[in-house]
């Protein structure tokens, strides 16, 4: 990409990024961004509601009660939380606090795209580690660690394969890491797990000064328009953060509805086990009519269209003709999955309807 010549040169290499594009947004059935499919807790679009007469009031710079109300819900030190707009603000301070020129960012070869660009964007290097069957691994990536690594990117569950390591290979991955290097654990997808093996790594924050556990209220707790996500960390680590990050970063509805979202328990139970029966459920339907599905334990599928369905294996056509009848899914190009769609759970109607339409794709 080259600079138009119409204004002064960014820093070297900031025109080698590619912007980051989230999904499309014009359909009436929008699965294309992992949204909560039942939508934000009762409760906390009330609370939104009624932050409306104090919109002119500077929120609390230190987002004082969400951070007691996040760390209540998770035991966890509420001092050692820090929250920002959205996981991506953290992940992008992380890597601005950590890392510049000369420096190396590492991640998984599938791994969430906001890695490379905050590498990018600071001038460091971005170092993809390759995975085992759209899964990271552990061995890939502590063979590609070398003096020049700051940070190591692990999102567990992973955006947009599904798949998730366990607790034990996490912590394996972090004995394998040398004292200065910062093991990042994004799980955003946590709340969506029930296997007794994983783990979203407070343990792990908790014993060692050189993890951090991020989080998102963008996908279960269905708050994705408020820009709301956290991090626990290390005191050290919280102490950065917090001297790099804007003063009111995250605003007062978004801290107002955070926290009544974290004390609706009933409604994330009931969404949690919505997305787990209508996953299995599209699981079983897309196989069914001869496509493959990879594995997953988030609130997505990962369509796979190479060699699958006689001969349909353009996921690109796919898309279109979903879009066509007004259903947006994620097309994978940019994750170096170019044969699959990434498809949102959402409500039971939403996914009648998505398997209807890939029916008469093929059929057509």
């Amino acid at each position: 990409m080259t600079q138009p010549n119409n204004g002064p040169a960014p820093r070297p290499g900031i025109l080698d990024i590619a912007p980051y594009v989230g999904g499309e947004h014009a359909g009436h059935i929008r699965l294309a961004s992992n949204e909560g499919a039942l939508g934000p807790s009762p409760r906390a679009v009330e609370a939104y509601k009624a932050a409306a007469g104090e919109l002119h009031r500077y929120p609390d710079g230190g987002s004082a009660k969400l951070r007691k109300a996040i760390a209540e819900r998770f035991g966890l030190d509420a001092e050692r939380v820090v929250c920002g707009a959205g996981s991506d603000e953290l992940i992008a301070l992380l890597i601005r606090a950590y890392a510049g020129p000369g420096d190396e960012v590492l991640y998984s070869q599938h791994g969430f795209l906001m890695y490379p660009i905050g590498a990018k964007s600071v001038g460091a290097t971005p170092v993809q580690a390759p995975e085992t069957n759209l899964t990271t691994d552990v061995d890939s990536l502590l063979a590609h660690v070398t003096p020049r690594t700051r940070l190591v990117f692990v999102a567990n569950p992973n955006n947009p394969t599904g798949t998730y390591i366990t607790a034990d290979e996490m912590a394996r991955l972090h004995a394998g890491l040398p004292s200065n290097v910062i093991l990042v654990i994004d799980a955003a997808y946590a709340e969506y797990m029930n296997h007794n093996d994983y783990s979203a790594g407070q343990e792990l924050v908790d014993r060692f000064p050189n993890v951090v556990m991020t989080r998102t209220f963008s996908k279960i707790f269905a708050l994705g328009s408020v820009r709301l996500g956290w991090a626990y960390c290390p005191a050290g680590i919280a102490d950065v953060l917090n001297r790099v990050r804007g003063p009111f970063n995250v605003s007062s509805a978004a801290q107002i509805a955070g926290v009544a979202a974290l004390e609706d328990t009933e409604f994330l139970e009931r969404s949690r086990t919505h997305n787990t029966e209508w996953r299995e459920w599209f699981v079983q339907q897309v196989q069914g009519l001869g496509l493959k599905t990879h594995p997953s334990v988030t609130n997505f599928v990962l369509v796979d269209f190479a060699g699958q369905a006689a001969g349909k294996d353009d996921a690109e056509a796919a898309r279109l003709f979903l879009k066509g009848r007004g259903i947006l899914v994620r097309q994978m190009p940019s994750y170096g999955l170019p044969s699959c769609l990434r498809v949102t759970i959402g409500t039971d109607a939403e996914m009648r309807e998505v398997v209807q339409a890939l029916k008469d794709f093929l059929a057509a």
